[in-house]
């Protein structure tokens, strides 16, 4: 699925090129000419994955869109500034701009910039991950049951980790051992079993993700 990106700004051609350049990306890209247009487009496609907003805009100029931006979402808001303008510069940091690029500019130094921002998105992502009522915060080793954080043993977290990053993937008894424990651990295979069994205990309701596989071995499925 292509990324879409929303662009507000009321230079017609500026916005027309910096479209091209991105769609060029592979972008899918969405347009806006004044602040009340980008808040429209921003409220009405929930799957934009970054906004490059314009201060000086007609309606609404860009600090103000994103200030409303920022009331419901951390969405990576670019902003377009005249160059010079550090109070602008400063205030839109302040309101929660990721970055700033100063007018006039080269188009591909957008378009790298973008790429940046949405690749620390992704780690970022990869790093806090939700699955239901089950949150795993990787950085910090926490895992979380609709908001209560839950304490695991380190066996229990690199297990549960292994199973949500393969998830919906049959993970043998046999994979799991060599994984967490090791290719020349000599303990019995059952006690993947047994420690299943404790982890579906401390994560309580989500322990119902881990499915046991008759025959095989266990799958992560986000379905209780």
């Amino acid at each position: 699925m292509a990324v879409s990106i929303l662009i507000a700004d009321d230079d017609d051609l500026l916005r027309n090129l910096l479209k091209e350049v991105l769609e060029d990306e592979d972008f899918t890209v969405y347009e806006a000419a004044d602040g009340e247009e980008a808040l429209d487009l921003f409220w009405e496609h929930s799957e934009l994955s970054l906004v490059i907003l314009d201060i000086m805009m007609p309606k609404m100029d860009g600090i103000e869109v994103l200030t409303e931006i920022r009331h419901k979402s951390d969405i990576p808001v670019v902003m377009l500034t005249a160059l010079g303008d550090s109070a602008s510069e400063l205030n839109g940091l302040k309101q929660g701009a990721n970055d700033y690029v100063s007018k006039p500019f080269h188009y591909e130094i957008v378009v790298e910039r973008v790429k940046n921002l949405l690749k620390l998105t992704r780690v970022q992502e990869l790093d806090r991950m939700q699955f239901g009522i089950l949150e795993i915060d990787r950085a910090g080793h926490k895992v979380y049951v609709e908001g209560r954080e839950v304490i695991l043993n380190n066996k229990e977290y690199q297990l549960l980790e292994y199973l949500v990053l393969n998830q919906n993937i049959v993970l043998s008894r046999e994979k799991i051992l060599d994984r967490i424990w090791g290719y020349d651990y000599e303990g019995d295979i059952r006690t993947i079993d047994t420690h299943v069994k404790m982890l579906r205990a401390s994560l309580g309701d989500a322990g119902n993700y881990i499915k046991t596989i008759r025959g095989t071995g266990y799958s992560f499925e986000e379905t209780l």
